[in-house]
């Protein structure tokens, strides 16, 4: 009993965790910055050396990053845009509004939901794969051999799937749209009985820029889903466990720079009153 008395830790340990947490929490984002920007300058010398583009390794990427995650998004956001209807239609029709479930399931994929469920997906699929690719290249010390070689890591490694995830996410916002649309027509179309034609009618009334106003936070999205799950992977320090734990890492702060950049820019839109 007294050694579980003093094994309790009092306020000043409390607060000497806090601050360690908060400490470490800040050296995350000065090295992501620091990285950030060494991963900006290597491709802005990069871009004038056309020798020096790996296509393969971006097409390679594309692939990887892109359409072979074309059928989860879809499927995930068309569930989404289904939930999200039948919500809107159970509640809507109490005020008999159900017509306006229509502009809910608009109105909320094209800003909001497809773009961010897109992100979320790549965030927890991509970012993880990048961390333990290049992690497990650090563990078994092909990181060295590159840079022995004379090759540059940030440009064989990092700069592809950067530029893969730039590619490949607006166009998986895209489809998350479509099949985010087609999951509530769906379920206007069966549960309140609203035809199709009508559907897209009132689709055809919805203002171009609120789908503008998602698609721009794309490039965004993927640049730092890249750059974390690159940089985490980088961080390995050469045993299985720590691959684990830096790629487990690598999905969290993906996911939180994702969801907190996303509040930062609807409160913003707001404002401008997009």
């Amino acid at each position: 009993m007294q050694h579980a008395e003093a094994a309790a830790p009092g306020p000043v340990q409390l607060l000497a965790m806090l601050g360690r947490r908060v400490e470490l929490s800040l050296l995350h984002v000065w090295q992501l910055s620091g990285f950030v920007g060494l991963v900006l300058v290597t491709l802005l010398q990069v871009l004038p050396r056309p020798g020096r583009w790996r296509l393969t390794a971006l097409v390679q990427q594309v692939q990887l990053t892109g359409l072979e995650a074309v059928p989860i998004v879809a499927l995930l956001t068309f569930l989404v845009g289904a939930v999200v209807a039948f919500l809107g239609a159970t509640v809507l029709s109490d005020f008999g509004a159900s017509i306006y479930t229509i502009d809910l399931v608009a109105y909320s994929f094209l800003r909001e939901f497809g773009v961010l469920l897109a992100a979320i997906l790549l965030a927890g699929r991509t970012a993880s794969a990048f961390t333990a690719q290049i992690g497990s290249m650090k563990a078994n010390e092909e990181l060295d051999a590159l840079r022995t070689l004379g090759l540059n890591p940030i440009e064989l490694l990092v700069l592809p799937r950067v530029l893969a995830l730039l590619l490949t996410l607006p166009l998986l916002s895209f489809v998350a749209v479509i099949a985010g649309l087609t999951g509530g027509g769906l379920v206007t179309l069966l549960s309140l009985e609203i035809p199709l034609n009508q559907f897209l009618g009132v689709l055809a009334d919805v203002p171009v820029r609120h789908y503008l106003i998602g698609l721009v936070k794309a490039p965004l999205f993927a640049f730092l889903i890249a750059v974390i799950g690159c940089l985490e992977g980088f961080k390995v320090s050469g045993s299985a466990e720590s691959v684990g734990y830096h790629t487990t890492s690598s999905v969290v702060q993906s996911i939180f720079a994702v969801i907190l950049f996303d509040a930062v820019a609807a409160l913003f839109f707001m404002e401008l009153g997009w």
